[in-house]
């Protein structure tokens, strides 16, 4: 959770910080892919939380954890076959960003995606929505809010036509 020497530390986004912490304060950081699906005219995918998962019904990023030996890439091809149906074809890492929720303490990857084959099947439940800024959907995960003030940064340093 801390940088090098002489570099600021790493601090987390704390999610609902009234609720305990599951785990104590030396649970393992979890690491998750996160896929950012954009179409051609710009919007991007939120999908909900599925049923019966921590903070139903919330709209996020689609991905999961990784599993032992996984890259992020192999992850997010892995998660968003499993949950959406799709297969990837362009993945590139953007940004990363630490949440401490109630339930545990993730590492967020957050992939570019902008190919992919197959249509959108919810495998697990949840429902899709293609959004634009400001997004139309709520509530939205904690987690979700850096990846939509980065796309608000990039829409705001774009010139205008």
């Amino acid at each position: 959770m801390w940088a090098a020497k002489g570099v600021e530390p790493v601090r987390p986004m704390v999610a609902d910080a009234d609720r305990p912490r599951e785990g104590g304060p030396d649970r393992p950081l979890v690491q998750v892919a996160v896929g950012v699906l954009f179409l051609p005219d710009g919007r991007f995918l939120l999908t909900s939380r599925p049923p019966g998962k921590v903070y139903e019904g919330h709209w996020e990023f689609p991905g999961g954890k990784l599993e032992a030996g996984e890259t992020i890439a192999q992850a997010l091809a892995r998660e968003l076959h499993e949950e959406l149906g799709i297969d990837i074809q362009d993945c590139t890492l953007w940004k990363t960003e630490q949440v401490d929720y109630p339930h545990a303490w993730v590492q967020l990857n957050f992939c570019r995606v902008t190919r992919w084959h197959g249509e959108l099947q919810m495998r697990e439940g949840q429902r899709f929505s293609w959004q634009r800024l400001p997004v139309q959907v709520e509530p939205v995960l904690p987690g979700t809010w850096p990846v939509l003030r980065w796309l608000e940064a990039e829409a705001g340093a774009q010139p205008q036509p």
